[in-house]
């Protein structure tokens, strides 16, 4: 596995070795060992997968307490993945990264504890799977407003996102909750 750190390099993309041949293809997705070796040590207790549709937005999540690292990727189609910092103690508070997550490119992504994460579908379909390093807590969870002109983020959408209401009701970051 190759470790790409982003603009906020607590946040990184794990490129995995993979091996193909006439049969179609192989590479561990997750290696406790290999990615401790890269500086990633996580405890994992939750998988979890989604499938959604075109333009549907996901986020901008995260538990205020109980707070999750995420490990992402996509195994069908392709999203446009953001990871904001709500870490009040950090040089990047407030900053967001974004990556192109795909079935076709096999990337992975580290979101650690301390950001609020959140993704839209911009192929017909996508699956996305991701591990969790606490439990989901739906008393502890927020969102963040996926539109705050404070962020601009520019989601590449062919037309309106769809949305949860939890989504389109989302805290803008002068008003969210937020980590030490």
């Amino acid at each position: 596995m190759r470790l790409i750190r982003t603009d906020i390099p607590e946040v990184c993309l794990i490129e995995p070795k993979v091996f193909g041949d006439e049969r179609g293809f192989f590479y561990e997705s997750w290696n406790r060992r290999t990615l401790a070796e890269l500086g990633i040590e996580a405890d994992f207790v939750q998988d979890n997968h989604s499938r959604s549709t075109r333009n549907v937005l996901r986020g901008l999540h995260y538990q205020i307490e109980h707070a999750q690292g995420k490990l992402v990727r996509a195994i069908a189609g392709e999203i446009f993945d953001v990871a904001v910092d709500l870490r009040r103690s950090s040089p990047s508070f407030g900053k967001w990264v974004s990556f192109t997550l795909s079935a076709e490119n096999k990337r992975m992504a580290w979101i650690p504890p301390g950001f609020a994460h959140g993704f839209c579908v911009v192929s017909e379909s996508a699956e996305f799977l991701y591990k969790t390093t606490d439990y989901w807590s739906m008393q502890h969870e927020r969102t963040l407003l996926w539109n705050d002109p404070d962020l601009a983020i520019p989601w590449p959408l062919a037309a309106p996102p769809v949305l949860a209401a939890k989504d389109a009701n989302g805290i803008a970051l002068a008003d969210a909750e937020t980590y030490p």
